[in-house]
């Protein structure tokens, strides 16, 4: 796999078989980790001692990685319990030679175990990896969860992971102060969340493109969007659905 250089200096890749990047070349990879998935988790989760992440898909590790990382530098008495859903086991088992900076170094021992035996633990983090589809990960997947990064290729590449379906399984799964984080803006991935019962917030702010965050709760230090007004003046619009 290439590894490509995006524009804050960290690196990404690019799928084949997606013909996506991994990550906004344009956004940078980690600024998009930390701007779109992990800064409004921690934020709408500032008084919790233990977080319960879904990190849709692994990918790369960026999200997870990420994680621990502001987790670590702001908010070190917090526990983590990451699961994540990745169909690339030969990708994952590759992450031991990408070139994650320098942030990322002290958890070279995280990045091998997650890529030889598919999970790590200890005191204060708990990850686990599963070889899978996505789609079966989240309806086998039982418990109430806090947070869902929601960071699969694009609805147009990959639009299985986009449904109204999936995002039943997603709601199933989210505790009442849960929320979904998302790059994608698109009324179709909107409509589907809105159709599951979330209520859906702008996510905007300076050095990188709009995103989405989806709560079952109300939200203050986000922008809500009018669905119903979005309804109103796209009546063709419709969410993805497996049919």
């Amino acid at each position: 796999m290439q590894w490509i250089k995006s524009n804050d200096g960290s690196y990404t890749a690019f799928s084949a078989e997606y013909n996506e990047h991994y990550h906004s070349t344009k956004d940078g990879a980690l600024n998009e980790s930390l701007k779109k998935h992990i800064e409004p988790a921690f934020a709408l989760h500032e008084n919790r001692d233990h977080l319960k992440i879904i990190d849709i898909c692994f990918g790369l590790g960026w999200n997870t990685l990420a994680t621990l990382y502001y987790r670590d530098t702001y908010c070190p008495d917090t526990t983590l319990e990451i699961v994540s859903p990745e169909l690339d086991g030969e990708l994952v088992a590759s992450l031991v030679d990408f070139p994650y900076p320098d942030i990322f170094e002290p958890y070279k021992t995280i990045i091998k175990a997650l890529s030889q035996e598919g999970e790590y633990k200890d005191d204060r983090t708990s990850i686990r990896v599963e070889i899978t589809d996505a789609r079966i990960a989240m309806r086998e997947l039982s418990g109430e969860w806090d947070v869902c990064y929601q960071d699969a290729f694009s609805p147009q590449s990959n639009p299985a992971l986009w449904t109204r379906e999936y995002f039943a399984d997603v709601r199933r799964l989210m505790g009442d102060e849960g929320i979904v984080t998302t790059y994608s803006t698109a009324l179709a991935t909107r409509l589907a969340l809105y159709e599951n019962g979330f209520n859906l917030y702008l996510n905007a702010g300076e050095g990188y493109r709009n995103a989405t965050v989806a709560s079952r709760r109300e939200l203050e230090k986000f922008e809500k969007v009018d669905m119903e007004h979005k309804k109103r003046c796209n009546p063709d619009a419709a969410s993805l659905r497996d049919a």
